[in-house]
Order: structure tokens, then C-alpha cells, then sequence
């Protein structure tokens, strides 16, 4: 870029510990959490349906290019379906609505096994647990009749262990999506597999308005890990057939795939985190730095897909408008960060 000196970035991203920059997007998320819910709080449950949270974590391996730091190990990457070097993100956020608004309110690093003394970093299932029970107690004690989470995530995080600590702790439902491997025991007697769910037949299929075309079969049934669950197995255009899996739930089955649904919008997060991460271009070369310059990228993140969705609702598509973000940020002069009255005097409706 012209005129840009690529070591002032690093002086501010490294001002503050990595723990402070964390705590502060923890603050973020949480007070908007905060007023968002004490704004619906008393209206009809009509309203209070179209302001639904959905609970959504995952993990993702971001490359890490030039110096590695010690946050860098070999982790699986799902775009390139293979083991390789990478700093290993987890991510929690919560949809709005339909995604009126997505807040990331906790973000972690997993941390490789470090060399010589000390003990092995967390698995990603505990940080998971971790990063849920903290946000959730902090928002729950703020907010009164504040209903019981729905959390979503992938298959990996489809531990015993971790939907037994979302129902016993929180009260809440976690979805996962299920395996083939997966035993059942069907209320009629019959012991089926994943792998039959997706592929049997005769099984009582509904139709589903939302959207055309889907279909749903909804079963209660007992495994042998996870004890009572509910089953849904979902049919829709230009996917092949897969199934839901949480412990046993009054939730309608049209209510969980409409949760599993908005999963979508962590993937169109982690595809802004990790757009450009070259990070030695701005000389950031601490962890410090490196947290600073994540957590910043998820606060900038929530206000432009924000901004973009109702700016462009009706005219592109969410992967239209992440990718023009993505190539106009390649394109960044320094002299438009100059232009610091960009937004001053304007209504708050334009803001």
C-alpha cells in the first residue's frame, strides 16, 4: 500500500496482552446479547419467534504464514481435507433471527501440545464447554426468563460428555449432525446405523414449507452412548440425505433444522477472519499482536455484515457480499483511512 508504515498495525496490536484483547470482544458480545434481549423481552411471543437466538460454534485452522508462533501446530483443515501447519480458531457466536444480526461473543485458540514440561493443551471439546458456560452464565445473570440455549455444532463436537453438560448446566439442546457409525435402537424394536438412516426407506415423511422442497422425518430413539435421543432426518434439493442428532426434546423437528440451518453463518465468518492473514505485511509478530488482529477482524466482522445485509437485502447474496468484502479489502488505500468523519452527522438510522 502506498504511504503505509506496516509497523505502526503492529505497535497498536500490541499494546494489549492477548487475554485483554479476548475479554474485551467477550464484553462486546455479551452487552449487545444484553440489549437485544431486554428490547424483546416484552413483546408478544410472535415477535420474541422472530428474535430466536441460535448458538453456534466450531473450529477452524487458519494458515499462518513467514515466523510461526507457538500458537501454530498441525491441525486438520476441512478445505484442504488434510493434516497441515495452522493455528487452530474456535469460535462461538449467536444468529439472530434468521440472521438479523450475528454476534461473536468468545473466540479461542487451541493451543498445540507444548515441547518439554508442562500439560497438554485443552481438546477443542472442553474449550467449547468452556467458552459456552462462561458467556452463558454472564448473560443469564443480566437477563431475566431468558429461555434455555440451542447450540449447534458439527459433528465433531457430537461428544456424550458435551450434550449431557448443555442439558444438565445450561438446560439447553445441543445439535449435532450425525455419523454413519452411529447405533439406535428404535422404539419398535429395531436397531438400526446411521449409514441406514441415510439410505433405508419407509420411513413418514413430512413436507416443509421453509424451504421448498424439504423434507423431515422426526424419531425418538435410545443409543447406546448418548441414551434417550431425537433423531431428523432431513431430504432437501441439491443435498444428499443427512440426520440431526440431540438428546431426547420437545423441539419440533421444522424448529432444530431451521437452528441447524443458520450454521452457515459461522462459515461466512471464518471466511472474513481468515481472508489476508499475512500478517508480517503489518509486522505483527507477537501472539498478542496476532489475538488483537483476529478479535479486531470479528468485531469488523459483526458491523459489516450487519451494515451489508440491510444495505443490500434483497439485491445479493450472502457469498455475493462476502465476496466483495473479501476483494475490495485486497484493494485498501491508507489514504481512505484518513477520512476519520466518514460517518459523523449523519441519523442513526443510516449509521
Amino acid at each position: 500500500m502506498r504511504h503505509w508504515d506496516k509497523n505502526w498495525p503492529g505497535r497498536i496490536l500490541g499494546a494489549l496482552p492477548k487475554r485483554r484483547w479476548v475479554k474485551r470482544l467477550q464484553r462486546l458480545g455479551q452487552e449487545v446479547l444484553v440489549r437485544l434481549w431486554r428490547h424483546v423481552e416484552a413483546k408478544s411471543p410472535a415477535t420474541r419467534s422472530r428474535w430466536q437466538w441460535t448458538w453456534v460454534g466450531d473450529d477452524s485452522l487458519f494458515r499462518k504464514y513467514g515466523r510461526q508462533l507457538g500458537l501454530v501446530g498441525l491441525g486438520w483443515s476441512g478445505q484442504e481435507q488434510r493434516v497441515r501447519l495452522g493455528i487452530d480458531g474456535l469460535l462461538l457466536l449467536v444468529v439472530i433471527g434468521e440472521g438479523k444480526l450475528v454476534v461473536p461473543v468468545d473466540f479461542e485458540v487451541r493451543r498445540p501440545d507444548p515441547v518439554g514440561p508442562g500439560g497438554p493443551c485443552r481438546d477443542k471439546l472442553t474449550w467449547l464447554q468452556v467458552m459456552l458456560d462462561r458467556t452463558w452464565t454472564a448473560v443469564q445473570r443480566r437477563c431475566r426468563r431468558l429461555p434455555p440455549p440451542l447450540v449447534v455444532a458439527d459433528s465433531w463436537f457430537g461428544d456424550s460428555r458435551l450434550l449431557e453438560q448443555v442439558a444438565t448446566t445450561q438446560h439447553g439442546t445441543l445439535v449435532v449432525e450425525g455419523k454413519t457409525s452411529y447405533v439406535f435402537h428404535l422404539p419398535d424394536g429395531r436397531r438400526v446405523k446411521g449409514q441406514d438412516l441415510l439410505r433405508g426407506e419407509g420411513w413418514m415423511w413430512h413436507d416443509s414449507a421453509q424451504p421448498p422442497g424439504l423434507r423431515y422425518v422426526r424419531l425418538t430413539a435410545r443409543s447406546p452412548t448418548y441414551g434417550p435421543v431425537t433423531l431428523v432426518l432431513v431430504e432437501q434439493p441439491g443435498r444428499d440425505r443427512y440426520y440431526l442428532l440431540c438428546r431426547e426434546t420437545s423441539i419440533s423437528a421444522p424448529r432444530v433444522i431451521r437452528a441447524w440451518r443458520r450454521r452457515s453463518w459461522i462459515e461466512h465468518t471464518f471466511r472474513t477472519l481468515k481472508h489476508l492473514l499475512a500478517t508480517e505485511v503489518c509486522q505483527v509478530l507477537t501472539e498478542g499482536a496476532y489475538f488483537g488482529h483476529l478479535v479486531l477482524r470479528l468485531l469488523a466482522g459483526l458491523v459489516l455484515l450487519y451494515t451489508s445485509r440491510i444495505v443490500l437485502k434483497g439485491c445479493e447474496t450472502m457469498e455475493e457480499i462476502v465476496f466483495s468484502l473479501k476483494h475490495h479489502w485486497r484493494f485498501l488505500d491508507s489514504e481512505l483511512l484518513e477520512l476519520q468523519g466518514l460517518s459523523w452527522d449523519l441519523p442513526v438510522e443510516a449509521a
